[in-house]
């Protein structure tokens, strides 16, 4: 365990009603009593007294965990006090007098996966649960928390040591009384492995678009109407609208929430040729975010022609004839198209709610539970190019495959911090809040 204690604000700092100290460490016991907060019972609230060096600090709800029953692992406290910045500094002040430190971002929740509270999958769980904006994030994290995650991870790893077993059992013992070539009746378990091993990384980006935001880019040609009904769908007016061609000429961007799911969308500058430095830019950066973007909203407005827009919309992606209260025809050019009005309204609920389906459609109800960060993404990779070679030796030269398989364990193992995860233990919890 770790020597010292940390104590940190697990409220929100500022005026409030309530506001929670907590403790950990192997002081804590000692440091209870020398705030005058003794004859707790565990796990059971207390009305106590707080004083230090005779001054009364507040009268406070006190609750005591005890070893190895909290959450991190180690003797807990939590001091709920009342919520003035007076209370909460001299509380903090007394705490620091009887030697407690204030925890670095993260330490709580780096403590409860050092003493096996938790793996480091459950713990970036907890820092994407605290960012969760949306229901579909904190449904994502609560998963992840909960350890679906890591358990499609080891049971990968079990599949993985179940081969190298059979491989390592027949060089090991030639000499015993072993079946012929049973380090090859590690084929199919090997395949098998492969093919789910692709599909959690094929289906991986689901994951991180519910955590990150899925991209949506409004595409056109200059005066298609991208900015009228940028400004429409976020209810603000957000992006400036004038019928002089060409006046956006950077990308805008504004983050929504749609049927319960993070979006970001970007309004960009009308996709033609131009001499003009400044907007030729602009139509750059609008050509690079479309090829980003997860789904591309190509407006037109009657009697557009196809133009450099039609060489960036991809399949699946929607055509929105803009200006439908105005007299025309466009082409929709095989895409599913919606007619929209942004001066009347027309079309925008129905575009809202194509949005809303389509958001379900990518980023829910998959079997695998979604990879949510690309440090999962290049673990999942390196063992699957490991299974890969471990598989193809396995038919020429069974001796050589160990290392393969042995090198795959290890790079799934990394992903829930079973082993050699010092290297990133400093990057992972760098992101958490003070007090988690």
């Amino acid at each position: 365990m770790t020597s010292d204690t940390i104590f940190a604000l697990a409220t929100p700092p500022g005026r409030g009603a309530i506001a929670v100290l907590r403790l950990s460490g192997p002081a804590v016991e000692a440091t209870l009593t020398g705030l005058g907060a003794t004859g707790l019972t565990p796990r059971m609230a207390a009305v106590r007294d707080l004083k230090h060096d005779g001054e009364q600090i507040d009268q406070a709800l006190v609750l005591r965990f005890v070893a190895p029953h909290s959450y991190t692992g180690e003797h807990s406290a939590e001091l709920h006090l009342h919520g003035g910045r007076a209370v909460v500094e001299a509380a903090s002040q007394a705490l620091i007098a009887l030697g407690v430190r204030p925890a670095e971002p993260g330490e709580f929740t780096r403590r409860a996966f050092q003493n096996g509270r938790m793996d480091l999958a459950q713990a970036e769980a907890v820092a994407d649960l605290i960012d969760a904006e949306t229901t579909a994030q904190a449904r994502q994290a609560l998963g992840q928390l909960d350890g679906k995650l890591s358990r499609t991870y080891a049971g990968f790893r079990r599949d993985l040591l179940h081969a190298l077993a059979l491989v390592e059992a027949e060089i090991d013992f030639p000499d015993e009384e072993v079946p012929d070539n049973l380090a090859r009746t590690a084929g199919p378990v090997l395949d098998r492995l492969a093919d789910d091993l692709r599909h959690a990384i094929d289906t991986g980006r689901r994951g991180e678009r519910v955590r990150d935001g899925y991209r949506i880019v409004l595409i056109g040609e200059t005066n298609a109407g991208k900015s009228s009904l940028f400004n429409a769908l976020t209810a603000r007016e957000a992006a400036i609208v004038t019928p002089i061609a060409g006046t956006t000429r950077d990308v805008l961007d504004a983050d929504l929430i749609i049927g319960g799911y993070a979006v970001t969308l970007s309004d960009t500058a009308g996709l033609r040729d131009s001499e003009d430095p400044i907007e030729a830019e602009g139509v750059r950066r609008a050509r690079q975010r479309a090829l980003q973007a997860d789904l591309r909203l190509w407006v037109r407005a009657p009697g557009d022609p196809d133009g450099v827009a039609a060489d960036y919309a991809q399949p699946g992606d929607l055509v929105v004839a803009n200006k439908a209260d105005m007299a025309g025809e466009t082409s929709d050019r095989g895409f599913e198209s919606l007619s929209v009005s942004t001066t009347s309204g027309e079309g925008l609920s129905a575009l809202h709610d194509w949005i809303a389906a389509r958001l379900a459609k990518d980023l829910s109800g998959a079997d695998f539970p979604a990879i949510t960060r690309e440090r999962h993404r290049l673990r999942l990779a390196e063992a699957l190019t490991a299974v890969e070679a471990g598989r193809t030796a396995l038919d020429r030269a069974p001796e050589m495959a160990g290392d393969d398989l042995r090198r795959a364990a290890d790079a799934l193992a990394r992903v829930t911090g079973a082993i050699g995860v010092e290297d990133i233990l400093g990057q992972v919890f760098a992101t958490f809040c003070i007090g988690k």
